[in-house]
């Protein structure tokens, strides 16, 4: 992998990581286009640069992150919910790594699953209209484990982590934008827990050379990141997740599109 198509890979990770349109199926096109091979370096590569997305996450809400640490014992709430909704991403993604890992390699899910997700998108504002949670203190440990269950959902390659998240907040009654800042919270340990555990599975791949790409790739996936975040909340409040949808659709069609003229395998 060369430095500028690791900028590349990157920008594409911190574009789609926190859109609910999915990294994962944005990597597969991305990794095709640039024919870039699959091997176990590119795979580690596109996990470790998640982590650069993490801390784009942590900056931009440095205050929600630091306020506990002084806030005495109601504002430790805030980590014990995000403990709390992390729980059985770890629990199913330890017991699920080998299966997930062989789902990844399907391109025929990934598109199927994007495809589906759109659907699901089109609608999405219509049936979840109740929203009176408006801030995370209203959040309890019961409805922050139960969008930690929907973030789970995208243990299957093609749906979006963020997506599946956020639509469960917004199922627990959260405002759309509170869902979506709240799934950038859950983000970081979620992320940061595969990201670490990759890592360490892989670390045999990591050369002094792919230690530079690995940096490269952070920084540029951590400054994307963060205009990805502003962009979408802005959006998102404005506009719902209508336009998301199509656009899933889409990417499901071109990865449909690139499996049946055998450009893709599947």
């Amino acid at each position: 992998m060369s430095v500028a198509e690791a900028v590349i890979i990157a920008i594409v990770e911190g574009l789609t990581e926190f859109l609910p349109i999915s990294s994962t199926g944005h990597m597969i096109i991305a990794e095709k286009l640039l024919d870039i091979p699959h091997d176990d370096f590119t795979k580690l590569f596109t996990i470790g640069i998640q982590f650069g997305a993490i801390m784009a996450v942590v900056v931009l809400y440095w205050k929600k992150f630091m306020t506990p640490l002084s806030s005495g014992k109601k504002g430790w709430q805030f980590y014990l919910k995000l403990l709390v909704a992390v729980i059985p991403a770890l629990i199913l993604g330890f017991i699920f790594s080998d299966k997930i890992d062989d789902l990844l390699e399907s391109s025929l899910t990934v598109a199927i699953t994007m495809i589906a997700g759109g659907i699901i998108l089109l609608f999405i504002d219509n049936v979840f209209k109740h929203h009176p949670i408006e801030t995370e203190e209203q959040i309890s440990f019961q409805k922050a484990f139960m969008i930690g269950l929907w973030q789970c959902v995208a243990m299957i390659p093609g749906v979006s982590r963020s997506a599946a998240s956020i639509i469960g907040g917004m199922q627990q009654h959260l405002t759309r934008k509170l869902a979506a800042e709240f799934s950038f919270f859950l983000a970081v340990p979620t992320m940061a827990a595969a990201t670490g555990y990759k890592l360490l599975k892989g670390y045999e791949t990591i050369t002094t050379e792919n230690i530079k790409l690995f940096a490269i790739g952070n920084i540029v996936a951590f400054v994307v990141a963060m205009l990805a975040i502003k962009f979408f909340i802005g959006f998102l409040q404005k506009h719902g997740f209508k336009l998301f949808g199509y656009y899933r659709i889409i990417g499901g069609v071109i990865l449909l599109l690139m499996l049946a003229t055998g450009y893709l395998k599947g």
